[in-house]
C-alpha cells in the first residue's frame, strides 16, 4: 500500500504550504460567498456542499502526505516560527481534520435535506449555511494551530458561530439555554486569556514548540499551576467533570441537527487541545493523577446522570459527558499506547454520537417528540429509523466486534500495562461506565422501538398539542404539516453515510489503529515537533532562557533593519 500510494505522495508533496492553509482558507471564503447569496438557496447550498466534499479529499490527501514523509508546517505571512504564524499539519492534527469534515458534511447534508429556509419555525434560516461554514474553519483553525494564540482565535471563531446556530428558532427555551451556554464559554475563554499571560510571562512565547522548550527551565509549581489554568479553559469546552453541568441544559434545546455537530466536534475540540498541552508542552506528567481522577468521575457522574433522563437527547447529552471520560483515560496515562487509544476513541465517539442525534432528529420527525414517556412502536412504525438507531446504539455500548469495543478493550490494555492501584480503579470504572451504556441504549429501545406506544406513560398526547414553551426536547406540532411522518430521504441518507463511516472504523480498525499509533508516537516524539516548528537548530542548550528571548528579539529587530532602504557607502577619496 505504502509504495503504491508513494508517487501520489511525491506528487503532492511540493504543495503542502499551499495545502495546509486552505482547510482554513476555504470555509472562510465559502461562508462570504453564501452569505452574498442569500438570495439564492440553492447557490448556497451548492457552495456549502461543494466546500465541504472538497475538505475531505483534501484532509484524507493530507493524512496520506503526512504519514508516510512526517509534520508538514508552514509560516503564515513569510514570518518564521517563533514569530510568526505557524499551522502544522502532523498525523494527529489531519486525522481530526478528516474526522470533522466527514461529520461536517453529513450533518450539512442532513440540514439541507430536512429544508433549509428563511422564516421555519424550528428549522434554520438563511444565516445558517455562513455561521456552519464559520464554525468549521474555526474547527479546522483549532486543530492545525502551532501557536496557544491562534488556538484562541479558532475557538473564539467556532464559538462565536456556535452562539448563533444554538439559538435558532428564537424560542424562549433556546434563548434561555444560549445565554447559559455563552456564559460558560465567555468565561473560559477569560480563563484561557488569563493563562495565555501567564505562559507568556514565564517563557516570552506562545508558540507551542517553543513553550515546551523554554517550559523546562520554569519551577515546578509555576508549571503545574500553568497546565492547571489550561486545563479548566479546556476542560470547559470538553465538558469533563464538575465542568460539565452546563452541557445537558444547552444541547437540547437546539434543532437537532445542530446538536449532533455540537456534540460530535465541539467537545473533541477541547480533548484535542488537552492531548496538545500534556504531548508538546507540559511533558512532565505532573497531574496525570489528577486527570485519571477527573476522567473517572467523568464516565461515572455522566452515565448516572443519562440513566435518570427520560429525554432522548437529554439522556444522549449525558452519555456525551461520559465518554469523554474515556478519552482523558486515555491522555492521563502517559504512554504511547494509551494516548493512541484516546485518539481511536475519539474517532468512533465523533461518528457515532453524531449518528446518534441525527437519529433521534429522525425520531423528532417521524413521532412528533424525542420524550420516551410518550414514544413507542417505532420498531412497527418506522423500521428504517429502528436500525439507523440500533447500530450506533450497541455501537456505543461496546457490543463486539464493533470499533465501541475495540477502542476501550485498547484504553484497558494501556491501562493494565502501567498498572499501579488507581489505574486498576480506573479501569473497573470503565468496564461499569460500559456496561451502564450498554443498559442506557437498551432501555431506549426497550421504551421507544419495542413496547406498544398505548402503554406509553404519555403516549396519546405525543402529537395532541404543541410541545409547551418551557420544554427543552424539539418536538414537533404536525397540525400545520401537511406530511405527518414524511421523512426526506436526504435526511435518512446522510444518517446511513454517517453510521457507515462509523462502520468502517470497525472494519478497518487494524490500519485506522496503525494510524493512531503512529499519531500517538509522533505527538509524544517532541524533538521531531520541534525540528519541524523551529527547524534544524532548536536544541541548543547551552543558550539560557533570558538568552533565548534576548536572541529573539534581536531577531526581530534585524527583520525590520533588512526591511529599512540602507544608506548609500561612502566613496573614499584618493590619496
Amino acid at each position: 500500500m505504502t509504495e503504491t500510494l508513494r508517487p501520489f505522495v511525491e506528487a503532492l508533496l511540493p504543495y503542502m504550504p499551499y495545502l495546509i492553509p486552505l482547510p482554513v482558507a476555504l470555509p472562510a471564503l465559502a461562508a462570504a460567498l453564501a452569505l452574498l447569496a442569500g438570495r439564492h438557496p440553492h447557490v448556497q447550498r451548492t457552495i456549502a456542499l461543494g466546500t465541504l466534499l472538497g475538505m475531505i479529499a483534501l484532509a484524507a490527501s493530507m493524512v496520506i502526505v503526512v504519514d508516510l514523509e512526517g509534520i508538514q508546517t508552514v509560516q503564515i505571512g513569510g514570518w518564521d516560527a517563533p514569530i510568526g504564524i505557524t499551522l502544522v499539519a502532523d498525523r494527529l492534527s489531519t486525522v481530526m481534520l478528516t474526522v470533522s469534515a466527514v461529520v461536517l458534511f453529513c450533518v450539512m447534508w442532513y440540514a439541507i435535506s430536512q429544508g433549509v429556509r428563511d422564516g421555519g419555525k424550528d428549522e434554520p434560516v438563511a444565516v445558517f449555511l455562513p455561521t456552519y461554514m464559520l464554525l468549521s474553519m474555526g474547527v479546522n483553525l483549532s486543530f492545525l494551530s502551532g501557536d496557544l494564540f491562534n488556538l484562541y482565535v479558532g475557538f473564539e471563531v467556532f464559538l462565536v458561530a456556535s452562539y448563533v446556530l444554538l439559538t435558532l428558532g428564537a424560542s424562549p427555551a433556546r434563548v434561555r439555554a444560549g445565554v447559559g451556554y455563552v456564559m460558560v464559554n465567555m468565561i473560559s475563554s477569560m480563563i484561557f486569556l488569563f493563562a495565555l499571560a501567564m505562559v507568556y510571562a514565564s517563557v516570552g512565547t506562545v508558540n507551542m514548540a517553543q513553550i515546551g522548550l523554554r517550559m523546562d527551565e520554569v519551577p515546578s509549581g509555576t508549571r503545574a499551576a500553568i497546565f492547571a489554568t489550561l486545563l479548566i479553559a479546556f476542560g470547559l469546552k470538553a465538558a469533563v467533570f464538575p465542568l460539565d453541568a452546563w452541557l445537558p441544559d444547552s444541547y437540547p434545546t437546539a434543532p437537532s441537527l445542530v446538536t449532533a455537530v455540537f456534540a460530535g466536534l465541539l467537545t473533541k475540540v477541547g480533548v484535542y487541545s488537552i492531548i496538545r498541552m500534556r504531548s508538546v508542552v507540559f511533558t512532565d506528567g505532573a497531574l496525570d493523577g489528577l486527570l485519571m481522577w477527573v476522567g473517572l468521575a467523568t464516565m461515572i457522574v455522566g452515565i448516572l446522570g443519562a440513566m435518570a433522563q427520560n429525554d432522548m437527547k437529554r439522556l444522549l447529552s449525558f452519555t456525551l459527558v461520559s465518554h469523554i471520560g474515556y478519552m482523558i483515560f486515555g491522555i492521563a496515562l502517559g504512554t504511547a499506547q494509551g494516548l493512541s487509544g484516546a485518539i481511536f476513541y475519539a474517532v468512533h465517539h465523533i461518528l457515532v454520537q453524531t449518528a446518534l442525534f441525527l437519529v433521534v432528529g429522525l425520531i423528532e420527525r417521524q413521532a412528533g417528540t424525542s420524550s420516551l414517556r410518550r414514544l413507542g412502536s417505532l420498531l412497527y412504525t418506522a423500521p428504517v429509523i429502528a436500525l439507523l438507531y440500533f447500530i450506533p446504539a450497541i455501537n456505543l455500548g461496546g457490543i463486539p466486534p464493533f470499533s465501541g469495543f475495540l477502542g476501550k478493550i485498547i484504553l484497558l490494555e494501556a491501562g493494565a500495562n502501567v498498572g499501579g492501584w488507581v489505574v486498576w480503579v480506573l479501569i473497573a470504572g470503565t468496564v461499569i461506565t460500559s456496561l451502564l451504556t450498554l443498559y442506557v441504549m437498551v432501555i431506549v429501545w426497550s421504551k421507544g422501538f419495542w413496547r406498544d406506544r398505548k402503554d406509553a406513560p404519555e403516549g396519546s398526547i405525543a402529537i395532541a398539542r404543541p410541545a409547551p414553551l418551557a420544554d427543552v426536547t424539539d418536538e414537533v406540532d404536525f397540525r400545520d404539516r401537511d406530511d405527518p411522518g414524511r421523512i426526506p430521504g436526504g435526511m435518512i441518507g446522510s444518517t446511513a453515510t454517517l453510521i457507515a463511516a462509523s462502520l468502517a472504523v470497525t472494519v478497518l480498525a487494524g490500519p485506522i489503529l496503525s494510524v493512531t499509533d503512529r499519531a500517538a508516537e509522533s505527538a509524544q516524539d517532541t524533538g521531531n515537533y520541534r525540528t519541524a516548528v523551529l527547524g534544524e537548530n532548536w536544541d541548543n542548550p547551552s543558550r539560557s532562557l533570558d538568552q533565548q528571548r534576548l536572541d529573539d528579539r534581536s531577531d526581530v529587530l534585524d527583520n525590520r533593519n533588512h526591511e529599512l532602504p540602507q544608506p548609500a557607502p561612502a566613496i573614499e577619496e584618493e590619496s
